[in-house]
């Protein structure tokens, strides 16, 4: 009787283990088949300007994004600058953090972030055949040359940015530096028009779409661009912390071949009708707005052969940014650069 009593406790044991581990092995998905079945990770990002980013909108058309919804989630987060992603990688809040030069120099010196590092491109400007920013005035205006900027209201987007290094850079060449020989004032991009036209400004900052408003090309004239100030300037570019990169390297690479196919999908002449209506539709503007220069070479935004960045641009820019005195100390962007995975994933695809 006793060995019976002890056959059935032992027997009761085994299905209670049996029963834990059985939990156990659903709770951590485990599938049978020797594998084990993980939830897509969730990859917080960050956007600020469409459609020069890709990112709220570059998996709208099915089959691009392979590894969405399977290894990875894409969770697009907007902001209304730079700062405000600062912040937001500074917290943890964000995975992948896109800066421009200006604002990683920043993120990198004053905001402690040094453990950032670049993985992957998303918009230059100045590239020779390309358009970009320009700086324009009245056609029948008084200022014709550089010279004619003294003690004249010039505007930019926003100060400590690219179209700000490109004023100060410029009025320097010509002895001329800011509150002394010229003012500087910040206003939005959709309002540039109006600014110039009022004459509430001397110089405005063009960029598409708002420079192709018939009113602003037939009585405004370039003076000089971006380009012609800085040369080839990284706008914008990805990145994510070392460990980070450390933790998820075979996802973020995933990912980064999605985005490399989005690149492409969105480059080809054969997919641009329907890409435009794509960014019509997520911007909520007519497709008009888009047509005379988004995805064409030489009008639109340029972004580099597969995503890959321009780090010698990006210690350039922040040189420049050092001698201005934006920045306090200078750094040279390879030491903030991991584009390993961007290469891991392009091969995977060629």
């Amino acid at each position: 009787m006793k060995d019976c009593r002890l056959g059935i406790a032992r027997a009761a044991m085994r299905i209670t283990i049996a029963l834990a581990l059985a939990a156990w092995l659903a709770a951590s998905g485990f599938t049978g088949d020797g594998a084990a079945r993980a939830e897509p990770l969730k990859i917080r990002i960050g956007w600020i300007v469409t459609p020069a980013q890709l990112t709220p909108y570059m998996f709208a058309k099915e089959g691009i994004a392979v590894h969405n919804g399977v290894s990875y989630t894409l969770e697009p987060i907007h902001f209304q600058g730079s700062p405000m992603e600062v912040t937001a990688a500074q917290a943890g809040d964000l995975d992948i953090a896109v800066f421009g030069s200006t604002s990683f120099a920043i993120a990198v010196e004053n905001a402690g972030l040094s453990d950032q590092r670049i993985i992957a491109d998303e918009v230059q400007d100045g590239v020779p055949g390309w358009s970009g920013p320009e700086f324009r005035v009245l056609k029948d205006g008084p200022i014709k040359t550089i010279d004619d900027l003294r003690g004249k209201i010039l505007v930019t987007n926003g100060l400590g940015g690219e179209t700000d290094m490109a004023i100060k850079l410029t009025m320097l060449k010509h002895k001329m530096v800011v509150n002394r020989d010229f003012t500087e004032i910040e206003a939005e991009m959709a309002n540039m028009n109006a600014f110039l036209l009022a004459h509430k400004a001397d110089l405005v900052v063009a960029v598409h779409p708002f420079q192709d408003n018939p009113d602003f090309e037939a009585t405004s004239s370039s003076l000089f661009t971006s380009g012609d100030a800085l040369g080839r300037f990284e706008v914008s570019f990805w990145t994510a912390s070392k460990d980070y990169i450390a933790a998820h390297r075979v996802v973020l690479t995933d990912l980064l071949e999605d985005y490399v196919r989005a690149i492409r999908w969105y480059s080809d002449p054969a997919h641009r009708e329907e890409g435009l209506q794509i960014v019509a539709n997520f911007t909520k503007r007519p497709l008009a707005t888009f047509d005379k220069w988004l995805f064409l070479p030489g009008k639109g935004y340029y972004r580099g052969p597969d995503a890959m960045p321009d780090v010698d641009a990006v210690t350039a820019n922040v040189h420049m940014q050092h001698e201005l005195g934006m920045v306090k100390a200078d750094l040279d962007a390879k030491d903030y650069a991991d584009l390993s995975l961007l290469t891991a994933a392009i091969a995977r695809i060629k």
